[in-house]
């Protein structure tokens, strides 16, 4: 199947899926309900949840990928609500739209984000209680790659970064590999622990994940100082106004694109080294390197 037919075939998947898995706008209370939807369905690449069912694709869907797809977009989107926020990192915008915070108000940006980490494990315990040890399998990993380690260790790195002048090589790869990558990688590691790969092609989706993730926020870095707001859905040049450490300020632009490159390459390498192959993951990860937004 043709790339951007099969990319589309994906996405439209896993919105019909998140529009069935969470609470319906009218559960109470209300307002939280809602505006966890407004979360969810308010766009976005939904890269994370497309790479778990191409990656439970490379092994025919043992189970249903679905749930755990939408679990790893929840805990993703919970960290934008509360990135977000004046106390983090503080925008306005979300994919063209207002932030939650912006739109709701502060308390209910926190709620909502509360709301969706809890959904993510619930909807593993639930929609996997007939295959227990698949759904210990998904609930650990996600919890590892959420938990203060990777993702919320990332971030409070990333904080803690923005108060020093000499941030180092290391502390910006510590911030990216657990604030961005561990998420990437989770969701190769979801799918293909919901598709029924073995342990040693879990670690090679693992090592594709984490370096497709490194290179998808260098990406990003250099998309603040390369792209507009408009094309981004959120405000470009940000990091770049507050004097933040990010690769292209560490190490320039060119040197930035080399290593969007290399982890480019080791994410196809480890890809390469299963016993089934995907020309649509192939594919999207050579995407990633080239996005305008």
């Amino acid at each position: 199947m043709d790339f951007a037919v099969q990319f589309e075939a994906y996405r439209q998947e896993i919105e019909a899926a998140i529009d069935r898995f969470l609470p319906a706008a009218k559960t109470k209370p209300e307002r939280l309900h809602e505006a966890m939807r407004y979360a969810m369905l308010g766009g976005g690449k939904r890269l994370r949840p497309i790479l778990a069912l191409a990656a439970a694709d490379l092994f025919h869907r043992e189970n249903d990928p679905l749930p755990a797809a939408v679990a790893i977009e929840c805990v993703h989107t919970y960290s934008l609500v509360h990135d977000d926020l004046p106390a983090m990192d503080n925008d306005d915008l979300r994919h063209g739209r207002p932030a939650v915070h912006k739109h709701y108000d502060e308390a209910t940006a926190i709620l909502v984000g509360d709301a969706l980490q809890e959904h993510a494990f619930s909807l593993l315990a639930f929609h996997y209680q007939d295959t227990p040890s698949i759904a210990a399998r998904l609930v650990a990993e996600l919890a590892t790659a959420a938990g203060s380690s990777e993702l919320v260790g990332g971030q409070m790195a990333d904080l803690l970064a923005e108060k020093k002048a000499n941030v180092s090589a290391a502390e910006l790869d510590f911030i990216h590999a657990n604030k961005t990558a561990a998420m990437v990688r989770a969701a190769l590691y979801l799918g293909g622990v919901a598709g029924g790969a073995s342990t040693s092609d879990l670690a090679r989706l693992a090592t594709a994940g984490r370096s497709l993730g490194l290179a998808f926020q260098i990406v990003d870095d250099i998309l603040d100082v390369t792209a507009d707001s408009a094309t981004l859905g959120k405000t470009a040049g940000k990091d770049k106004k507050a004097d933040k450490t990010t690769y292209v300020k560490l190490h320039g632009l060119e040197a930035s694109r080399r290593f969007v490159h290399q982890h480019t390459a080791n994410a196809l390498k480890a890809l390469a080294e299963l016993p089934s192959t995907s020309r649509f993951l192939h594919e999207l990860v050579e995407s990633m390197a080239v996005r305008e937004s």
